[in-house]
């Protein structure tokens, strides 16, 4: 299994525009092989100190193997989706990590 973290910092004030293209597209994404869980995630309103920010959201995904990330990083959907939001993002760090034994 692969995980990944992506960390998603849009420009000033435009995370729930890219969020509302994220969640069009989550669909597409849940139907592909491999796909185990993918969704968006943001900061928790309890207060903690450590926090990504009003224009930030985390990106948590699980893929069956790592050819199940190629795949869905080449498909049309994402591409699309990439062309739609580009503009609208400040800066993205993907972490891909596998599970510790």
């Amino acid at each position: 299994m692969i995980h990944v973290i992506a960390i998603i910092t849009t420009k000033p004030g435009k995370r729930e525009e890219v969020l509302a293209a994220f969640r069009a597209n989550m669909p597409a994404v849940h139907a592909e092989d491999g796909c185990i869980e993918y969704g968006p995630a943001i900061d928790a309103s309890t207060g903690t100190p450590a926090k990504f920010g009003d224009d930030s959201f985390v990106v948590i995904e699980k893929w069956a193997s790592p050819e199940h990330l190629k795949a869905h990083a080449a498909s049309p959907h994402m591409k699309a989706y990439g062309e739609k939001t580009r503009d609208l993002l400040a800066d993205r760090k993907i972490h891909v990590l596998e599970p510790a034994a």
